[in-house]
């Protein structure tokens, strides 16, 4: 049996394919950068190993974010203490969004989900990426900075009254709360990137809303899809920020003379007809 997985920041989907029989399942999220060996492999064995003989999986290929260059061997280690397979992969999500989407075509395969990242694909290996820089320093589209936008937008005044009180109120959160979540707590991109349920509730409620996942989107196109220089190639996406706002991400993308091959939620079933 062969264990695909494509794990994002959120949640990681795991496929198990068996001949032409293949079952899926779903873990928490996995970031070597962010979560130590131990945590790694407490979620492996209370949330995936109860479903999944690990002795009958022969082949593991996983795809993760935080699977960066220095990374790609501890990540290894993991999966061969879990599953003790013969053949054990592990590549960035980035690769897996461009095998899922592409398969061996050229394109530009991005992820917009909690993170955001994109890259320059030759139907075999990635050419250039823009550096994504994380939360913090970039990951402009992603649902995180969808949520900074939000919260920036509803403390400093820019958004009306009426939004920052519905907010409160159907969020159950004030700001002293939000600056715990998101300075003292652990995973506060996880946080960030929840804020975009409410946005995408409300958008047919008040227009500023609805602005704020256009300039998201608008500053993605700019800083890191512009720098490959080809408007030639279709821009496929894969995350579920993407997903649940097609068509913002459309009309932004022909704005700016881009086009929008394939959007789809997750690349799991994408990795299945690639490695089969």
């Amino acid at each position: 049996m062969i264990l695909i997985a494509d794990s994002g920041s959120t949640k990681t989907d795991w496929a198990l394919v068996d001949n032409k029989t293949v079952v899926y399942y779903n873990t928490q999220g996995i970031n070597p950068v962010h979560q130590k060996r131990e945590a790694v492999l407490q979620i492996l064995h209370e949330e995936l190993l109860p479903n999944v003989e690990a002795s009958e999986v022969v082949s593991v290929f996983f795809y993760g974010s935080g699977v960066r260059p220095e990374m790609v061997s501890p990540m290894i280690d993991i999966l061969h203490d879990a599953f003790k397979a013969k053949t054990v992969e592990a590549h960035s999500d980035l690769l897996g969004a461009a095998r899922a989407l592409f398969g061996h075509n050229s394109g530009i395969a991005s992820i917009l989900g909690t993170g955001a990242n994109s890259c320059l694909y030759d139907g075999g290996r990635i050419v250039m990426n823009t550096p994504a820089m994380g939360y913090v320093l970039g990951d402009e589209g992603s649902g995180a900075a969808l949520g900074k936008r939000l919260l920036h937008d509803l403390y400093k005044g820019v958004l009306s009254e009426e939004i920052v009180n519905d907010f409160e109120e159907e969020t159950r959160l004030s700001l002293p709360e939000i600056i715990d979540k998101v300075y003292r707590q652990p995973m506060p991109n996880r946080f960030l990137a929840s804020l975009s349920e409410y946005v995408h509730s409300h958008m047919a409620d008040w227009l500023e809303l609805r602005r704020l996942v256009m300039d998201n989107f608008a500053d993605f196109f700019r800083f890191n899809i512009a720098p490959y220089q080809r408007r030639d190639l279709p821009v496929s996406f894969v995350g579920s920020l993407a997903y649940y706002y097609q068509a913002e991400l459309h009309e932004v993308a022909r704005s700016l003379g881009y086009t929008v091959g394939a959007v789809t939620r997750s690349p799991i079933e994408g990795l299945v007809r690639y490695h089969s």
